[in-house]
This record gives structure tokens, C-alpha cells and sequence, in this order.
């Protein structure tokens, strides 16, 4: 009846009153009385709801719901030692408790100790490896896992008809937390157009809130052909309820004119499944060129061990082996497939083998085939 009461009218007065009629019957029933404690919890009487998990806690320190309770309760009013001490509690009787385990990196990623939430959400889903939750959690944290991270990436792309020599991309990234968030350095080398050019870059993810984060990149080169000769972007990401992820935010990237971007996303995790829709939106003074992606990875372990398959139209600036066409070519027609992998040996190394073909319009009702072959190996140290 207290049960009904709450869920289904929210009438948590009344379940209150039922909670305590049925411990006059039965004191020591530690369901009751954990369920009493979530309903001062979800009322904000939180010293109530301290007694009650404290008692059943007294009584049966091995009671893994008591504890899960109580870390909630700590863990929402931003009390993340008291948090840590009772989910560390009850990992001690329950190891293996998946919940406990999350609510766990959760409260380090919140703290900032990133590398442990890593390790903690890691080891999870290793258990676990449909375990959405841990899945979305696990690629906000990621990045910040290791103290710095180096990667080397070489891309080799053909064309069959729209140019005679194939391109040629090298990137070396540097990468490593801060207080609020992960910076990354990259230099890019390029051979295309018969030309050669270098650009540095900066990426930055600062966290904002738990909900929310933002990226934010800027770049320059010497050249406007191989590479854009500025360029910049910002993004604001949303975590949302049932293991989604939210994205709004804009490109620009100065080659012989400016070209604006505005971008959007939506990004959900099922199981060991991860689906993103991203869309890319020109403006210009007659229409909105229009680019579409979709993209589904099956993830095989953690983090970074995942296959993946893509699908999309149209340029993305966020693409090294296309961008540098979309001061010539947005506007034309453009499709794309790929294919690859990703995969974590030895703890702290990651390769990952990418396949993309692309059907593209580089003259008005003329297509040609671009094939994009990449290779990435990542240090973690």
C-alpha cells in the first residue's frame, strides 16, 4: 500500500504513514525501512532519511540496497566523501554489484579523479559490457583517463578521377587533463593539390556541470589550399536522462571565403550499442546545404574496444581526409560509408583501422570514387 501510495498518486505523506504503521509490526524489516528512507530522501527530509539508512546499516552493515540508498542520498546533495564512505562500504560485502560499481565512478568522475572512474566504469563493463549507463558514463570520462596520451595517425586517400595523385595526412596529437578539463594539441601534415602544409590545432573539453560540457578548437595554417587557413568551433554537450547525449554548437574555417557551420547531434546508448545522428548546416544567401551522419558502434569491451559503421551525405569540417573540399564543394553532392575498429592491448595501447569510401560531386552531375584508408596508434602513460 505505501508502494502504491508513492508511485502511483505520489502521495508520499500517506506512504510515510503506512511505512511506519508496518515497522510498529515488524521493526527489524530493513525493506521497509530503506523504502521509508528513499521517501524522506525524494521529500528533502534528509536527516530523516540519515536515521533510517543508518539504522538498517547498524543492524545489517552487509545490506546492499541500505547502502546503494545512501549513497544516493549523499551523492545528490553533493556530500561525495560521505558517498564514497557508503558505496565503499558496500562494495566491501558486494564486489560484484554493477550499481555500486557505477554509482562509484560516478562519484570520482563528480570529484575529478578521473583515472580511478575510469579504472572503476572499465572494470564494469568488463562484467558488465551491456551496461548502458556505464556506457555512457565511460565516454564522458575517457579522455581523462590518463595523465597525457600521444597518437600518431596516418590517413592515405585515392581518388579514381577527381585528382591524379592520392593524399597524403599525418597527425601527432598530444594530450592530458586539467582541473577542468582535457587539452589536446595536434599537428597536421598533408601532402594534396600537389601541395604541401602544416597546421596546428587546439582542442579543449572543459566540464561545466554534471550535465554539461563543452569543446571548444581553434587551428591555423600557413596555406588555404591544403588546409583551411583559420579555423575554430565550439559545441556544448548535454548528458540527458536514458543514457542520451545532446550536442549544439557551430564551425568556421577560412579558406579563399568563409564558411559557417552550425551542427547539431543526438548520441544514445543501448546495451553494447552506441547510435549518433549528427547533422551539418551551411547557410547561404539562397538555400541551407545540408550534411547528414549516422553512426553505430558495437562496443566488444571498454572504452576504446569497439567496432563501428558510418553512413552520411554531404562534407563534415570535423573530417581531415574531405574538409579541405568544402571551400570548393559544399554545395555538391557527396556520400559516404566506412567501416573500422578499435582496440586496447596491453592496458595502455590503442590501435584503431579505419575504411571510408566516398561517393562524391566535384563538378555539377559529375561524380567521381575517394577511398580514405587510416591507421591511429595511441599511447596512454
Amino acid at each position: 500500500m505505501a508502494r502504491k501510495a508513492a508511485f502511483d498518486h505520489k502521495d508520499y505523506p500517506k506512504a510515510i504513514i503506512l511505512c511506519k504503521e508496518a515497522l510498529t509490526k515488524s521493526p527489524d524489516y530493513s525493506d521497509i525501512r530503506v523504502f521509508l528512507g528513499r521517501i524522506y530522501t525524494w521529500t528533502d527530509h534528509n536527516d530523516s532519511a540519515r536515521t533510517a539508512f543508518s539504522y538498517v546499516l547498524n543492524h545489517h552493515p552487509d545490506n546492499e540496497d541500505a547502502a546503494s540508498a545512501f549513497t544516493d542520498l549523499e551523492y545528490w546533495n553533493n556530500n561525495y566523501s560521505k558517498a564514497l564512505e557508503y558505496c565503499n562500504q558496500g562494495l566491501q560485502y558486494h564486489p560484484a554489484s554493477t550499481g555500486l560499481l557505477l554509482k562509484k565512478g560516478k562519484i570520482l568522475n563528480a570529484t575529478k579523479n578521473y583515472k580511478e572512474a575510469f579504472s572503476v566504469i572499465d572494470s564494469l563493463l568488463q562484467k558488465d559490457p551491456k551496461n548502458s549507463q556505464a556506457r555512457s558514463l565511460i565516454g564522458t570520462i575517457k579522455d581523462n583517463n590518463s595523465i597525457h596520451k600521444i597518437g600518431l595517425s596516418y590517413d592515405y586517400v585515392y581518388f579514381d578521377k577527381q585528382f591524379n595523385n592520392p593524399w597524403n595526412l599525418v597527425s601527432l596529437s598530444y594530450s592530458q587533463p586539467t582541473n577542468i578539463g582535457s587539452l589536446i594539441g595536434r599537428i597536421n601534415y598533408a601532402n594534396r593539390f600537389s601541395e604541401n602544409g602544416i597546421q596546428g590545432e587546439v582542442d579543449f573539453y572543459p566540464h561545466i556541470s554534471k550535465t554539461f560540457y563543452a569543446y571548444l578548437n581553434v587551428g591555423a595554417s600557413g596555406t588555404n589550399s591544403v588546409f583551411p587557413r583559420f579555423r575554430y568551433g565550439a559545441s556544448l554537450y548535454a548528458n540527458l536522462p536514458w543514457s542520451m547525449e545532446g550536442e549544439a554548437g557551430f564551425r568556421y574555417l577560412r579558406f579563399s571565403s568563409d564558411v559557417w557551420m552550425y551542427t547539431a547531434s543526438l548520441g544514445k546508448y543501448y546495451k553494447n550499442f552506441w547510435f549518433n545522428l549528427r547533422t551539418y548546416l551551411v547557410p547561404d544567401n539562397k538555400y541551407i546545404s545540408q550534411s547528414y551522419a549516422l553512426t553505430t558502434r558495437y562496443y566488444t569491451g571498454g572504452a576504446d574496444d569497439y567496432i563501428y559503421l558510418t553512413v552520411g551525405t554531404g562534407i563534415s569540417p570535423d573530417d581531415q581526409a574531405a574538409a579541405s573540399l568544402l571551400g570548393s564543394q559544399n554545395k555538391l553532392k557527396s556520400q559516404k560509408i566506412g567501416t573500422g575498429f578499435s582496440h586496447v592491448f596491453k592496458k595502455r595501447n590503442i590501435l584503431s583501422l579505419d575504411l571510408t569510401w566516398y561517393h562524391q560531386e566535384y563538378k555539377t552531375n559529375t561524380f567521381g570514387n575517394q577511398y580514405d584508408l587510416g591507421i591511429t596508434y595511441q599511447r596512454r602513460f
